[in-house]
C-alpha cells in the first residue's frame, strides 16, 4: 500500500477539527491541522450556525495544511452533525441556517401529524420521531408564512453545504439526508408522499450520493486561495455518527457502538431497515451507513448535560474541566437520584443544574448537595440509559451483544465506560477518541481506491491506536438500583 494523504475536517456542536489522516503501510497516522469554535450566533430571537465564518475555517485548515507540508493530499472531505439544513436561494445567496436548539419546532410535531400520521411517518423514514428533525424545521417555515417558499431552489444539509462552496456541486449526501426524516427507508430516496402531504415543495431537494462519492475538485478561486491543485472533494459518510461508526475497530457481529459526545448514539449496524411496532415503541431510528450498511440506533441526550452544568458554573467565574468533574464525582456518594437524560426539561433548559435539581424533587428523590453529587448523578443516569438502550436493542432484534464499543469524545471517561460496564453487565472497549475524523479519512482512501472493505478499514483502525477494556464490576448492585427506580428509561 502506496503513502496517501486526506484531509478530514470534522465539526461539531461545539467545535471544529481538521487533520491529516496519512495512510502509510496498513497503518493510519493522525496529524492534527486545525481547531475551531463553532460559536451559535442570535439573530432576531433565532438561534443560527455561521456556516460563512465555518467555511473560511475550513479554508484555514486547508492553508495551515499546506503550510505543515502536505501539498500532496489526495482529497479532502467535511463531516458535521444531522438535521439541520440551509436553503439556497434562486440568487445561490443563503441566509445563516437555523440550529436544531432553535425554538421554531416547538409545536411542530403535533401540527405535522395532523396532516400525516406519526406512524405512517415512522413506517416510511424509520426515523426517531424527535422536534429536532429536519421534517418539522422545514415545516416550520410553512407554518410560519413562508407557504410556497418561491424564494428557495436548493436544501443543502450542512456537509453538504460545505462541498457546495468548496466545489459549487449540489447533492445530497446519504446518510446525513437519512437523519431528515424526510428520506424513505426502503428506497433510499426522499419519500414525496411525505412532501406532498404537507405541501412541502419536492423540487429542492438535491440528488442523493452515497458516501464515497467524488462530488468534485476543489473550484478554482478555493484552489488558488489556499495554495492546493487536483484535490477532490469527498462526500463520505457526512452525518458525523455515520464516519464514527466506520472506524469501529470491531469483528464479528455481537458488538453495539456508542459515539459518545453532545449525544449518544447507541446501536448497531443492519443490512436493511428494522421497523415494526417495537422498534416504534421504543422510538429506535434508521439512519443510512457506510458501506450500505444501516445504522440501528438510539439517539440519546449525553455528554450535553455535562457541557451546561460546565457553562453554568462558569458563569461563576471558577473554571472547571471534565476530568476535574470526573474528580469531583470520585469523592461523591453513590444513587444519590437517578435522572431520565432525555427528559424534556433538559433538552435546552436556562440552568441545567437546577433542571437536574428540579427533576430529583418531583420524582420524589433526594437532590444533590454538591457539584461533585450532580455530576456523578448525571455519570451513573448516562450508564442506566445505555443499558436500558442495549437491552432494547437486543429484545427488538433478537441479537446476543457481548461488547460495547465506545468511540468519540466520551470515550475519554474513564468513569463513564466503568459505570457502562457495570450497569449493562457487557464488556466496554473504548477508543479510538478521534473515531469520527479517521471515518471520515477510512471513507476517502476506500473512495480513492487506497482500502477495498470497510472490514478493512477497521482492521486498520484496531492496529494502528491504543484501546481501553473495562469489565463490569458489582454488576447486582447496579442492576439492583436500576430496577428500583421509577423512572421509564
Amino acid at each position: 500500500m502506496s503513502r496517501s494523504k486526506f484531509l478530514a475536517i470534522d465539526l461539531g456542536a461545539e467545535s471544529g477539527r481538521a487533520f491529516v489522516g496519512i495512510l502509510d503501510n496498513k497503518r493510519i497516522i493522525l496529524e492534527e491541522i486545525h481547531r475551531f469554535p463553532n460559536v451559535p450566533v442570535h439573530v432576531s430571537g433565532h438561534l443560527h450556525w455561521d456556516v460563512f465564518a465555518l467555511f473560511n475555517h475550513i479554508k484555514e485548515a486547508l492553508r495551515l495544511a499546506v503550510q505543515k507540508g502536505h501539498t500532496d493530499i489526495e482529497s479532502m472531505a467535511v463531516d458535521t452533525w444531522g438535521v439541520d439544513f440551509g436553503l439556497l436561494k434562486t440568487d445561490d445567496t443563503m441566509d445563516l441556517p437555523f440550529t436544531y436548539r432553535d425554538p421554531r419546532t416547538n409545536g411542530m410535531m403535533e401540527k405535522v401529524f395532523a396532516k400525516i400520521s406519526s406512524d405512517e411517518i415512522y413506517s416510511r423514514t424509520g426515523i426517531q420521531l424527535m422536534q429536532i428533525n429536519s421534517l418539522y424545521q422545514l415545516y416550520s417555515m410553512i407554518d410560519g408564512g413562508d407557504a410556497s417558499l418561491d424564494d428557495y431552489a436548493k436544501l443543502l444539509f450542512i456537509p453538504d453545504i460545505f462541498n457546495y462552496f468548496l466545489t459549487g456541486e449540489k447533492v445530497s449526501e446519504y446518510t446525513i439526508a437519512s437523519t431528515s426524516q424526510l428520506l424513505n427507508a426502503e428506497s433510499g430516496k426522499f419519500d414525496e408522499s411525505i412532501f406532498s402531504a404537507l405541501g412541502l415543495p419536492y423540487r429542492l431537494m438535491c440528488p442523493i450520493v452515497k458516501p464515497g462519492t467524488v462530488v468534485g475538485k476543489l473550484l478554482p478561486a478555493v484552489a488558488f486561495e489556499v495554495g492546493l491543485k487536483n484535490v477532490d472533494v469527498v462526500a463520505v459518510g457526512s452525518h458525523d455518527t455515520a464516519s464514527a461508526i466506520a472506524a469501529v475497530p470491531a469483528a464479528g457481529t455481537n458488538w453495539a457502538y456508542l459515539s459518545s459526545g453532545t449525544w449518544s448514539l447507541i446501536g448497531i449496524e443492519a443490512d436493511k431497515p428494522i421497523i415494526n411496532a417495537a422498534s416504534r415503541e421504543n422510538n429506535f431510528t434508521n439512519e443510512g451507513g457506510v458501506g450500505g450498511k444501516i445504522r440501528f440506533l438510539k439517539n440519546i441526550m449525553g455528554l450535553w448535560l455535562l457541557q451546561e452544568l460546565k457553562r453554568i458554573w462558569e458563569k461563576d467565574g471558577e473554571s472547571y474541566t471534565y476530568d476535574g468533574f470526573v474528580n469531583m464525582a470520585r469523592s461523591a456518594g453513590e444513587f444519590r437520584c437517578v435522572i431520565d437524560p432525555d427528559d424534556d426539561s433538559f433538552f435546552n433548559p436556562p440552568d441545567m443544574n437546577v433542571a437536574i435539581m428540579d427533576f430529583c424533587e418531583r420524582t420524589g428523590q433526594t437532590s444533590p448537595d454538591s457539584k461533585g453529587e450532580t455530576v456523578r448523578i448525571v455519570l451513573e443516569s448516562l450508564a442506566f440509559k445505555y443499558k436500558s438502550a442495549i437491552g432494547k436493542l437486543a429484545a427488538i432484534t433478537g441479537k446476543r451483544i457481548e461488547t460495547l464499543h465506545v468511540v468519540g469524545g466520551g470515550s475519554q471517561n474513564e468513569m463513564l465506560n466503568q459505570f457502562t460496564a457495570n450497569a449493562a453487565g457487557i464488556p466496554v472497549v473504548a477508543g479510538p477518541v478521534e473515531a469520527t475524523t479517521l471515518g471520515n479519512v477510512l471513507v476517502q482512501a476506500m473512495a480513492k481506491g487506497r482500502i477495498e472493505t470497510l472490514e478493512s478499514a477497521r482492521q486498520i483502525v484496531g492496529e494502528s491506536f491504543p484501546l481501553k477494556r473495562y469489565y463490569p464490576k458489582d454488576f447486582e448492585k447496579w442492576d439492583q438500583v436500576y430496577r428500583s427506580v421509577a423512572i421509564d428509561f
